[in-house]
């Protein structure tokens, strides 16, 4: 029986596809596989962190026209916070936004400026010294870690809770803080009588519910996002400190992109900075007003006499991370948050 000439065959079809697959791998036709970036962090995806990834993401594959796919792991998906600088070195992953913190306990202790209570008195201020030759500077210190620094990205000032009232400085003595690794802040709750513990961010709401810890100190939207307002009865407004990120990437793997990827990368990144920190007000503002609306915890404002003794209290620290942090490090962090 004649095979009609529209028709093929199962075994005809399966040649067919056989030759086309070999033309398209001898001949090139077949699209180079995507560079995998993968991006991990230890926030959630609607935090000013977990947004600005996203939007790189967005931007990294649209100025790449798809060389580059990146995958984006948020809330500790791939490590914790302890773990992600490691695995970074590693290979393991390709893209970090570490709080500023995490630098310290690599060795780059110049980096724990930033965590020094009260030294920045607003974001232009903040902005000047990541901007400026500081930043870079800061930046270059991380090359022989193995990481190279892409960008600082804001979250907001730093709030405190805890189960009791925390107006005055003796309110905080005998406390058990959740604090991330870092010596300036371990120094900062000894100043106020406390007790730091470091504990991992993904931990810290069941350490809150068990009472391993007694409170924290952090952004109001890492507590919103991470359900803390719903484990912690007060938080006082106290601005006391700031967390920031360091978008970071393996210095071997950025090196080794093409040219012409990494520059498509870094406009990404540029644009994904710009809105990450236009984000981080907008979200710190959103979190409080839904805190507030909750219910579940109460906010403290404090008066100027109280702040004045807060600060009188945390004054010790900056003298006592001196030698730690470095003299000349403190004194031009200092003068650039000043120039105008």
């Amino acid at each position: 029986m004649s095979r009609s000439p529209g028709r093929l065959g199962p075994l005809s079809r399966r040649a067919l596809c056989a030759a086309a697959t070999l033309l398209m791998l001898g001949g090139g036709a077949v699209a180079q596989a995507p560079i995998v970036i993968k991006f991990s962090h230890v926030t959630a995806p609607d935090t000013p962190k977990g947004r600005g990834a996203d939007k790189f993401k967005e931007l990294a594959e649209k100025y790449t026209g798809g060389k580059v796919k990146v995958e984006v792991y948020p809330n500790s998906q791939l490590f914790k916070d302890k773990e992600e600088v490691e695995a970074l070195q590693l290979g393991a992953v390709q893209m970090l936004a570490p709080s500023l913190a995490k630098f310290g306990p690599l060795g780059a202790k110049e980096f724990e400026v930033f965590d020094l209570p009260y030294i920045l008195p607003d974001k232009a201020a903040l902005r000047r010294v990541t901007d400026g030759a500081l930043g870079k500077r800061l930046f270059e210190k991380l090359e022989s870690k193995g990481i190279t620094g892409l960008a600082y990205w804001d979250n907001g000032f730093k709030i405190m809770s805890a189960n009791k009232p925390l107006r005055q400085p003796a309110d905080f003595r005998g406390l058990k803080m959740r604090i991330q690794s870092s010596k300036v802040l371990e120094a900062q709750f000894r100043a106020l009588g406390a007790i730091p513990q470091v504990m991992a961010f993904s931990e810290v709401y069941q350490g809150m519910q068990t009472g391993v810890v007694d409170g924290s100190e952090n952004t109001p939207s890492n507590m919103f996002t991470q359900k803390h307002h719903e484990v912690q009865k007060f938080a006082t407004l106290s601005d006391h400190g700031y967390i920031g990120y360091a978008v970071i990437t393996n210095k071997k793997f950025w090196d080794g992109l093409p040219a012409e990827v990494r520059g498509q990368l870094d406009k990404a990144m540029a644009e994904a900075t710009t809105y990450a920190n236009e984000v981080a007000g907008k979200d710190n503002a959103d979190a409080l007003s839904a805190m507030k609306a909750s219910g579940k915890i109460t906010f403290i404002d404090l008066t100027p006499e109280e702040k004045a003794a807060w600060r009188k209290a945390l004054e010790p620290v900056t003298a006592e991370m001196t030698k730690r942090v470095g003299k000349d490090v403190i004194e031009e962090f200092q003068r650039e948050a000043r120039t105008q």
